[in-house]
């Protein structure tokens, strides 16, 4: 499925992959997210025949330094982690120096009403957290780092 998404003066093309394959992905300006449903366990409802392979990574290279003056700008071999869409943080699940999990939740954004698990799409350490709970975040902004 297929939509334009007009959020204040920003129009997002989003994509929607099957909506009963967990997680659902979903594309949002051609860039790839995980979509895990509230409530529901991480484990697939609809039996496999064959194993799945994990998708393709959604962190990328820090290309611009982070939003908050105080991070130095040095970002060689990090992945930055960006916001999906505009909206407020409500929750950080992890701190600089946390070893994650591929899924595990890393922190929540509110957008529209809705609670998104913003969740990691890679094991690794994480090297910088850039935002606060209550800060309020635009599309595409370094929510956190991941060293390599």
């Amino acid at each position: 499925m297929k939509f334009r998404i007009k959020i204040e003066d920003q129009i997002f093309t989003v994509t929607i992959d099957d909506l009963t394959s967990r997680p659902i992905r979903v594309q949002v300006d051609g860039e790839l997210f995980e979509v895990w449903p509230e409530g529901e366990t991480e484990s697939p409802t609809v039996p496999v025949a064959l194993p799945v392979p994990p998708p393709p990574p959604i962190t990328t290279p820090c290309t611009s330094p982070p939003s908050r003056p105080t991070v130095s700008t040095n970002q060689g071999g990090r992945h930055c982690v960006k916001a999906p869409l505009p909206g407020v943080i409500t929750a950080i699940a992890v701190r600089p120096g946390d070893q994650v999990e591929y899924g595990q939740d890393l922190l929540t954004l509110e957008a529209m009403k809705m609670k998104n698990a913003i969740r990691a799409t890679r094991a690794g350490t994480i090297a910088a957290v850039h935002v606060n709970v209550g800060d309020q975040v635009q599309h595409g902004q370094v929510l956190l780092e991941f060293t390599d």
